[in-house]
């Protein structure tokens, strides 16, 4: 499946065979095609080394609130130095992303969505982006005040060109950075910062774009709160990123509803390890609930020779802690028809995952312990409820409860390591990792192999 296809450049195992630590073997090949931290032809301010790097990514919603595709980053530790360096570094880190991507058939793992990637303007005429699948591939420009640039016609012809093959081209405010002006006519998308965007702006930008460029879209970039979001919707941004996804707000306590009760019901006579007999019969008073766990325990996923018509049959096979697992899966998605709902359950899966991998070397409660941990912690955004109410109905462990309300317990580490990797601040992930005990680097794989789990995971399901 897809996770297989990313296994091909990460080289992880699933976490019953392999302890974390060492570096994967692909990364290994990697570095000595273009090395991260050994490379003598490029000048880093008397030192040849570049850094940890490690590969980010942000999901960018439309404006359905669905995700639309993700922004992919090498960040490096020293980000603030490497924004410095000569055309040559800033080429060789693009080169190393587009490299990791392309030999993990990023278009076989995104599927519809698409990936954005910002690149040196510079870096367009190299050959090694038309590895990236056309269909789903955005090179944003980046400006570099060094020498070096291309002229006009040079990158109109390579902008022309791509285009022609099928990818499209974005380029930053063009307001913001004038040197890009003339590009407006040329571009399928323009990006914005949010934080910048003021009302009489943003209009004038709108107005300009549509005369110029009818066809591009708007990404608006740093966004982080719903007002934020309500704002750039409203002057017709057509693409939005930022932390405003997960972002939390002041819910008022409301009622979820029937199928929420009955979940958090047998989620919490499982931890209670009720009697077989009692949780069928709660099953039995839900037949939406009882035919999708017969659906799951029958689909090809599952492997089974045989096919599963009782509720009884489906516990015995599954077991106890995947059944657990499976319902808490289902309380997270009980609430889908809420905006951000579905991009708000996959950054909880993603990150209930990589927990899952970072302890791969514990014994099996304490994975699950970790994996329940990650998912439950962004619950209240999920639910759009608060935090505490949203945990006391569910009977969970108190490692669990210290770790999402309190950052304390055994699993509170694990979990701010994966909010790491999602923060695209690497000084943030090296420190989280450090507290962990794990490579930085094989964080950022983890955390990248769960984002390949959970796209499988949520297509089988779908």
């Amino acid at each position: 499946m897809l996770t297989r296809l990313f296994r091909k450049l990460f080289h992880h195992p699933s976490p019953e065979s392999k302890a974390p630590g060492g570096k994967p073997s692909a990364f290994d090949t990697l570095n000595q095609q273009a090395p991260l931290r050994q490379a003598p032809s490029v000048e880093t301010s008397g030192t040849n080394e570049i850094g940890t790097a490690i590969i980010c990514r942000e999901a960018v919603l439309n404006r359905q609130q669905k995700i639309a595709g993700y922004q992919f980053m090498l960040q490096e530790a020293a980000h603030a130095h490497i924004r410095t360096q000569s055309r040559s570094v800033l080429h060789l880190c693009t080169d190393v992303l587009v490299q990791n991507l392309a030999r993990a058939d990023i278009g076989a793992l995104l599927g519809h969505r698409l990936a954005f990637i910002e690149v040196p303007d510079s870096f367009l005429a190299q050959p090694n982006l038309t590895q990236l699948p056309a269909a789903n591939t955005f090179f944003i420009l980046r400006p570099i005040a060094s020498p070096g640039a291309p002229t006009v016609q040079d990158l109109i012809a390579h902008i022309r060109a791509l285009r022609a093959q099928g990818y499209r081209i974005g380029i930053p405010d063009p307001v913001a950075t004038p040197e890009y002006f003339h590009l407006v006519g040329e571009a399928d998308l323009v990006c914005l910062q949010g934080p910048g965007i003021d009302i009489e702006q943003g209009m004038k930008l709108v107005r300009h774009l549509l005369k110029m460029a009818p066809h591009a879209a708007l990404l608006v970039r740093d966004l982080h709160g719903m007002e934020d979001f309500d704002f750039c919707f409203k002057i017709g941004a057509t693409l939005f990123q930022g932390p405003f996804i997960t972002s939390r707000e002041n819910w008022q306590e409301r009622n979820l509803g029937p199928n929420y009760a009955r979940l958090t019901m047998l989620l919490n006579k499982l931890r209670q390890d009720a009697d077989t007999h009692e949780i069928i019969a709660l099953f039995k008073q839900d037949a939406a609930i009882t035919l999708r766990l017969l659906r799951y325990i029958n689909s090809a996923a599952n492997g089974l020779r045989e096919h599963v018509s009782s509720i009884e049959r489906a516990i015995a096979l599954l077991g106890r802690t995947p059944l657990q697992r499976w319902l808490a899966l289902m309380l997270c998605a009980s609430n889908r028809d809420q905006p951000r709902a579905d991009a708000v359950l996959e950054a909880a899966l993603v990150r209930a995952r990589t927990m899952e991998l970072i302890a791969a070397t514990r014994p099996a409660p304490e994975r699950e312990a970790m994996f329940l941990t990650g998912l439950l912690s962004l619950i209240d955004v999920i639910l759009q409820q608060p935090m505490e109410h949203a945990l006391e109905t569910l009977a969970i462990d108190d490692k669990i409860h210290d770790a999402i309300l309190n950052d304390q317990g055994p699993c509170a580490t694990i979990l701010a390591l994966a909010k790491a990797c999602e923060s695209m601040n690497v000084d943030r992930i090296v420190a989280a990792a450090t507290a962990c005990g794990v490579d930085p680097e094989q964080a950022s794989i983890w955390y990248m192999d769960a984002l390949a789990w959970t796209l499988t995971l949520q297509r089988e399901d779908g």
